[in-house]
């Protein structure tokens, strides 16, 4: 008993100092034995202060939480990173012994982008970041935050065959059409290529068919190849839309020299027709012509006149059709090859000027450029326009300053240098003798009026009409009077279409005008 009252003073000691008071017999349950009284070792002021400085709020837990994953993420992001580089990025593994000759030889290529660089970066990681940022950039720009989500879009419709067509030496066919007077009463014919994300009804927006009768004008457009009804060409260029311009005009009876009529990126064809079929074009007319942006005989202050009045995306779509042509089909598939109609603006990524967006409010624009839109992509391929979109940007096989007027000698070969000896050399004109007329609006944001700076600068003979308030449309869409100036620079008083007695005493002369000459 002795040893029992040792142990439980022993013990009784040992709880007071710690305030822990044992009570009752030591066989009783451990839960009713011992009593915990906190107010015995810690005051309450205390106990009170504490409780409130160590409680954690939601946020804080949420912070720490996240952190916590972050560094665990971090972790094993950097575990992969090192698995990947011991098994598959070593100099013995198959994907390294693959990809190592197609990789050195890409990288050669586009060593060129490293000059974009700082010095003090390395072109591996920089390259990294810019293609992620890339592909942010991307996402971003799919989303459009101003896009009115309650409006239904539009559907793009397609509509039976309308056109008249013909058939090319190569076997494609081409659709056309006509307005104006019939052929055998026009007193001047006119042809029109048309522009970007556009077809053979374009023509002259909104023109007056009173009009056309009254110049005498015999008006036909035409489908570029894989636009509208016009079956696709893939291995086309300038030279051979000159020619499908010379065998539809000679299709459709065109017999003397006709006019060609062009509106923004449609005039590249134009230029084409003017270096490869001179002789078949009485002149032409050009409305905020297009010349390619990447031309070298540009000066440094019309190449930045020029780039600064386009959107950053306008920039990266030339940028891609110079340096990655199939990547535009994915842009056209989420835009005008998407099934559904949206803005010409957002079409074309443009930014237009103030006429021209008061023109897009138009009813009757937005109908007629509805209409345009659904020929234009009626067969639903994205190919043409990537096409169309390369011609635009890269070398056309041709420089404008052929079409100078200039003086041409035949002085080659030991004869002729022997005859200009004693004579003149025989010498004619050449480059392209008619007149060129473009008309320009200076708040024009699509098509620059650096762009007709420039071709004033390389073709002195060029007449340019500038126009301080019209934009890109204002000038050549709905505008009766734009349109009546037009024909009347082109053609003068009209005079209206030639009449039956005329064509007939021209008949008759015919016979008595040979006989004279026997």
């Amino acid at each position: 008993m002795a040893e029992v009252d040792s142990w439980r003073d022993e013990l009784s000691s040992i709880v007071d100092s710690s305030g822990v008071r044992y009570t009752g017999n030591p066989m009783e349950s451990p839960t009713t034995s011992f009593e915990i009284r906190r107010s015995e070792y810690m005051p309450r002021e205390s106990l009170t202060v504490e409780s409130e400085g160590s409680g954690e709020s939601f946020k804080d837990q949420a912070v720490g939480f996240v952190m916590a994953w972050c560094e665990i993420l971090t972790e094993f992001g950097r575990g992969c990173r090192d698995i990947v580089q011991q098994n598959f990025l070593n100099e013995n593994s198959y994907v390294v012994r693959k990809l190592r000759g197609p990789c050195a030889k890409a990288s050669k290529r586009l060593r060129f982008l490293n000059e974009f660089l700082p010095e003090d970066r390395d072109p591996f990681q920089a390259w990294s970041v810019v293609f992620f940022v890339f592909i942010l950039a991307l996402a971003a720009i799919s989303v459009d935050p101003n896009r009115d989500s309650v409006t239904p879009a539009v559907k793009v419709r397609v509509h039976p065959p309308s056109a008249r067509r013909i058939l090319l030496p190569d076997g494609r066919y081409m659709a056309y059409e006509e307005q104006g007077v019939p052929a055998d009463y026009a007193r001047f014919s006119l042809v029109a290529p048309h522009a970007f994300l556009s077809s053979r009804l374009a023509g002259i927006p909104g023109v007056k068919a009173s009009l056309l009768e009254e110049y005498g004008i015999r008006f036909v457009t035409y489908d570029l190849p894989g636009f509208g009804e016009s079956d696709p060409h893939p291995k086309r260029n300038l030279n051979s839309s000159a020619m499908d311009l010379l065998h539809l005009v000679n299709a459709v009876n065109i017999s003397d020299k006709f006019w060609v009529l062009c509106h923004s990126s449609g005039c590249i064809h134009a230029w084409a027709s003017l270096r490869y079929i001179p002789d078949r074009i009485a002149g032409a007319a050009m409305l905020a012509a297009m010349i390619n942006p990447f031309e070298p005989r540009m000066t440094q202050n019309e190449i930045k006149r020029t780039w600064e009045k386009w959107l950053p995306r306008r920039k990266f779509m030339y940028s891609l059709a110079r340096r990655f042509p199939k990547l535009l089909s994915f842009f056209y598939r989420k835009s005008f090859l998407s099934g559904k109609h949206d803005k010409i603006d957002k079409q074309l990524t443009v930014s237009l000027g103030k006429k021209d967006e008061i023109l897009l409010e138009e009813p009757a624009f937005e109908e007629f450029w509805q209409r345009n839109v659904e020929e234009s992509v009626r067969q639903g391929n994205a190919q043409p326009f990537i096409e169309e979109a390369v011609l635009q940007v890269t070398n056309w096989g041709f420089d404008l300053t052929e079409l100078q007027v200039h003086r041409k000698c035949q002085t080659g070969g030991l004869l002729l240098w022997l005859k200009s000896m004693y004579s003149q050399a025989e010498c004619e004109l050449a480059g392209f003798l008619g007149p060129i007329n473009i008309w320009q609006g200076l708040d024009d944001r699509v098509v620059p009026p650096s762009m007709a700076e420039y071709i004033r600068r390389v073709l002195p003979e060029a007449v340019i009409h500038k126009f301080p308030n019209e934009g890109h449309l204002s000038y050549f869409f709905f505008c009766d009077e734009c349109h009546r100036q037009i024909f009347s620079t082109l053609f003068g008083t009209p005079q209206g279409p030639l009449e039956k007695q005329e064509e007939t005493a021209i008949e008759e002369d015919l016979p008595v005008l040979a006989s004279d000459t026997e």
